[in-house]
């Protein structure tokens, strides 16, 4: 068929889309691979401070471990106002202490299960690659809008940090850890969902360099916590199941 057969309007939409898909698939290439690279410092962080006992039990164990998970909890507050600054240094530097205190967080019990059994810690990343890239890839091509959930998903949150603390403090109860644990890994399945979609919605190809590096880092900053999150409690799980 000749050019002068084609309909210009639609010959003009079928190009706008193309270079959106292509588009959004540069920028959710750079949100995975900026998570990826957040994973992959924790783990560094992780094994140095397993690799040094006295570090690791000044840190991360003891009193001080409530000072290190109280100041996780307030960069994950802050650190998206960070983010958004515009400016490229103060973003990258949030994010990577936020990854470094996950990494000090979690090194006693990387250091316990690698030290017990080496394998539950990869079966535990294995498990852990797999449902994110399944719940994430779930949010990236469903066409149901998943904003409503956005409440749940907070008080949910919620209600498992407390449960999670309380029985840390007071019961210490293995089955309670248990039970908080597969509830957590449900909910941070359909979290991840759903942070695929928002970041997914982000994404606008007008954006200027600064406004879309910004964006990118925000969505790994998302899906970083809840795959770190996941990664947690399905090592939790695997580590209770292996002692019976």
């Amino acid at each position: 068929m000749r050019d002068y057969d084609v309909n210009p309007v639609a010959r003009e939409r079928v190009r706008a889309g193309a270079a959106v898909d292509e588009g959004l698939r540069g920028y959710m290439l750079r949100v995975y691979n900026y998570m990826a690279l957040g994973v992959a410092w924790t783990a560094i962080v992780a094994l140095f401070m397993a690799a040094n006992p006295a570090l690791m039990a000044t840190i991360a164990i003891g009193p001080m471990k409530w000072v290190v998970f109280i100041a996780l909890l307030a960069l994950g507050w802050f650190a998206p106002r960070l983010i958004f600054s515009g400016n490229a240094a103060t973003a990258w530097l949030a994010y990577g202490a936020y990854a470094t205190l996950w990494g000090v967080l979690i090194s006693p019990m990387i250091a316990f299960y690698m030290g017990a059994n080496p394998t539950i810690v990869v079966r535990a990343l294995l498990i852990t690659a797999i449902t994110f890239a399944a719940t994430s890839l779930a949010g990236y091509v469903t066409k149901k809008d998943l904003s409503g959930f956005a409440g749940f998903f907070m008080m949910a949150s919620i209600g498992v940090l407390i449960a999670i603390v309380v029985n840390a403090i007071f019961f210490q109860s293995t089955m309670m850890s248990l039970i908080t644990s597969i509830i957590t890994v449900l909910l941070f399945s359909g979290i991840t969902a759903w942070e695929t979609q928002q970041i997914k919605e982000m994404y606008y190809e007008g954006d200027l360099p600064a406004a879309a590096r910004s964006k990118a880092i925000f969505g790994a900053f998302m899906l970083y916590g809840s795959f770190i999150t996941l990664f947690i409690h399905i090592l939790n799980i695997l580590g209770i199941m292996s002692e019976d």
